[in-house]
C-alpha cells in the first residue's frame, strides 16, 4: 500500500502559512484551555467524586500516560498519511472524551474520558509539529514556534481563571462542556484554512509491535512509582518486577524500532549528539513542565486554603513569564539562527525557580512564591520548543513528524513518570505530616483522611483546627516535591551545556549531499531516499527564499553540522 502523492514542488507563501497555523494553533488552543480550565477545579472535581490524593494523581496522569503514548504513534502516522483527516480525528476523538468527563458520575468514568482527551491531546501535539516541520524551514520555524508558543501561554492563562470561575460560578461540569462548542469551531476553520503541501509517495508499514512495545515501556515505570512506598515497598518482588519488565520492553523497543521498515521511533534518525542529548534535556523539561502546572493549584488550594478562583489568579506569574518567554525566545532563534545561548539561560532559570519553589513552606509568603513561579516559567517557556527545533534541524522534512513526536513522547514520558512519582511522595509526606500533627497535639491513632495513607481530598466536614492542620501538612510536602523536581531540572542543564550547537538550515529539507551523508553514516536501510529539498518559506528572512541549488557547495555540506559560534 502507498500514498499517491507527489513530491512538493514549491512552499508556502507567509501569508498561507500563518492561514494553515490559524487552524492548527485554534485547534491546540481548545485542546489546552481544556486542560488548564480542569486543573484548577480538579480539587473540587475529586471531592465531590469522593476521590483520595492517589485518585487525583491517577486522574492527572491517565491522560499523561495516554498523551505520552499515542504522541510517537501519531507523529509516525503523519508522516504516513493525510496529516489534514488526522488532525479533524484528534479534534473528535477531544470532543467525545470532553462530553464523557463531564457527565462522569464515578471517578472511573473520569479516568476513562482522561484517557480519550490523553489520546487526542497527543495527536495534536505531534501533528502540529509535524505540519510545521513540513512548511516552514527551521530558520523560520522559531518564529511561527513563537507564536505556538504564545497561544499556549494564553490558553495556559486563561485556563486556570476561567476554570476558577465556572467551577465557583457554574459548577465543575462546565469546565468540560465549555470546550466543546470551541474545539467544533476549530474543527470547522480547519477545514476551510488548513492546505497542506503533498507528500513524497512513500511506502507504508505500521510498525504494530513497535506500538505496543512504546505504550508498555512508558506504563510500567509510572504503575511503579505510582503504587511504590504504600501497596508494597520500594525494595521488594513487586518493584524488581516492575523494574524488570520495564528493562525487557524497553531493550525489545529498541531492537524492533531499529529492525522496523517505518518505525515509530526513529532511533537510526535520532543517534546523533544533538538529538540524544535534546532527548534527556526533554525527559527532564517534563518533570519542570508538567509538575509545577499540576500541583501548584494543589497547593493554593489544600496547602493555602484558597479558592479555585483565587488559585486561578496566583499561578499568574508562571504562565504569564512563560507565554512571553516562549514568544521572545523564538523570534531571538529565527533572527540569530542560534538555539543554544536561549536554551542555557533557560535551563538556568528554570533550575532556580525550582529551587525556589522547594523552599516553601506553610510560613512561606506569596511573594517568594511569585517569583519562584515566575523564573520556573521563563526557564521552560525557553526550553520547550527550541529542544524540538534542535532535533528537527538534523532530519530531513520526510521524518520530521516522527522526529518531532519522539522528542514530545519523551517529554511527555518525562512529565507523566515525574508526576506520577511526586505524587506519590505527596501522598506519603502529607498522610505522615497529618498524623505528626495530630500526635502533637495528644491524638494518636486518628484517619483524618479516611484511606490511611492515602488523604481525603474533602475537607469540609473536618473541624476548623484539624482542617488548619491539613493545610499545613499540605503545604509543607508540596515543599518536598518541588525540590525533587529542581534537582531532576540539573540534567536539562548539563544537556545544554555539552551539546553541540548546530547553525539553523535555510531549506525545509535536507540537501541532497546531507542526506547522503546522514544515510552512509546510518548504514543500510529499508527506507526509501528522501527527496530534494525545497525552498523554504517566503516572506522571511532573505535567505529563507532561496532554493538548496542556489546555495553554496560548502554551505550545503556544512548547514547541518557546523557549529555555530564556535560552540
Amino acid at each position: 500500500m502507498t500514498d499517491t502523492l507527489s513530491t512538493p514542488t514549491k512552499s508556502l507563501q507567509h501569508r498561507e502559512v500563518l492561514q494553515v497555523m490559524t487552524g492548527l494553533l485554534a485547534a491546540l488552543f481548545t485542546a489546552l484551555l481544556s486542560n488548564t480550565i480542569v486543573s484548577t477545579a480538579l480539587p473540587t472535581i475529586m471531592a465531590d467524586l469522593n476521590g483520595t490524593q492517589r485518585q487525583y494523581t491517577w486522574v492527572i496522569t491517565a491522560s499523561l500516560l495516554m498523551m505520552t503514548i499515542s504522541t510517537p504513534i501519531w507523529g509516525k502516522l503523519s508522516d504516513l498519511f493525510d496529516k489534514k483527516r488526522l488532525v479533524q480525528l484528534a479534534i473528535v476523538l477531544f470532543v467525545a472524551g470532553s462530553l464523557i468527563a463531564g457527565f462522569a458520575t464515578s471517578i472511573p468514568m473520569m479516568m476513562a474520558a482522561r484517557v480519550v482527551q490523553g489520546i487526542a491531546m497527543g495527536g495534536l501535539m505531534a501533528l502540529v509539529q509535524s505540519i510545521m516541520g513540513a512548511i516552514i524551514s527551521p530558520r523560520e520555524r522559531g518564529r511561527y514556534a513563537g507564536f505556538m508558543g504564545g497561544v499556549m501561554g494564553i490558553a495556559t492563562v486563561s485556563g486556570p481563571l476561567l476554570g476558577g470561575v465556572i467551577t465557583d460560578g457554574l459548577g465543575w461540569r462546565w469546565t468540560y462542556f465549555v470546550c466543546v462548542p470551541l474545539a467544533v469551531a476549530s474543527l470547522v476553520l480547519i477545514q476551510l484554512k488548513l492546505r497542506i503541501p503533498p507528500q513524497p509517495a512513500r511506502r507504508v508499514s505500521i510498525d504494530y509491535a513497535g506500538g505496543i512495545l512504546i505504550a508498555l515501556t512508558a506504563a510500567l515505570p509510572m504503575l511503579w512509582v505510582t503504587f511504590a512506598g504504600s501497596s508494597y515497598d520500594w525494595i521488594s518482588w513487586e518493584s524488581a518486577a516492575f523494574v524488570g519488565g520495564f528493562l525487557l520492553t524497553a531493550t525489545l523497543g529498541v531492537i524492533v524500532e531499529l529492525r522496523a521498515p517505518e518505525p515509530i521511533v526513529p532511533i537510526r534518525l535520532l543517534r546523533n549528539n544533538t538529538a540524544a542529548l535534546m532527548i534527556v534535556a526533554s525527559i527532564a523539561v517534563g518533570v519542570a513542565m508538567f509538575g509545577p502546572a499540576v500541583f501548584l493549584t494543589q497547593y493554593f488550594q489544600l496547602g493555602k486554603g484558597h479558592t479555585p478562583t483565587e488559585a486561578g489568579l496566583l499561578i499568574l506569574p508562571m504562565i504569564i513569564v512563560q507565554t512571553f518567554s516562549s514568544a521572545i525566545g523564538g523570534m531571538i532563534v529565527s533572527r540569530t539562527g542560534r538555539w543554544k545561548p536561549i536554551m542555557l539561560l533557560g535551563s538556568v532559570l528554570m533550575v532556580l525557580g525550582l529551587s525556589g519553589l522547594g523552599a516553601v513552606d506553610h510560613t512561606t509568603g506569596y511573594l517568594w512564591v511569585a517569583i519562584s513561579m515566575a523564573l520556573t516559567g521563563a526557564g521552560v517557556g525557553a526550553l520547550i520548543q527550541n529542544i524540538v527545533l534542535a532535533v528537527q534541524n538534523t532530519v530531513d522534512v520526510t521524518d520530521v513528524g516522527a522526529s518531532s513526536a519522539t522528542i514530545a513522547f519523551f517529554r511527555s514520558l518525562g512529565g507523566a513518570i515525574g508526576v506520577s512519582a511526586l505524587g506519590a511522595i505527596l501522598t506519603n509526606r502529607v498522610a505522615a505530616g497529618v498524623q505528626e500533627r495530630l500526635a502533637e497535639q495528644g491524638i494518636t491513632g486518628a484517619d483524618v483522611g479516611g484511606q490511611g495513607s492515602d488523604t481525603q481530598l474533602d475537607l469540609s466536614d473536618l473541624p476548623g483546627p484539624v482542617q488548619d492542620l491539613v493545610h499545613d501538612a499540605y503545604a509543607d510536602g508540596f515543599g518536598h516535591i518541588f525540590l525533587i523536581a529542581a534537582i531532576i531540572s540539573l540534567i536539562t542543564l548539563v544537556a545544554v551545556l555539552i551539546v553541540r550547537e548546530t547553525t539553523l538550515r535555510t531549506t525545509i529539507g535536507l540537501a541532497p549531499k546531507e542526506t547522503d551523508q546522514q544515510a552512509a553514516a546510518d548504514g543500510p536501510t529499508t527506507e526509501p531516499a528522501h527527496a530534494a529539498a525545497v525552498p523554504a518559506a517566503a516572506g522571511g528572512s532573505g535567505d529563507g527564499s532561496r532554493s538548496v541549488q542556489g546555495e553554496s557547495a560548502a554551505e550545503a555540506r556544512h548547514s547541518t553540522d557546523r557549529p555555530a559560534g564556535g560552540a
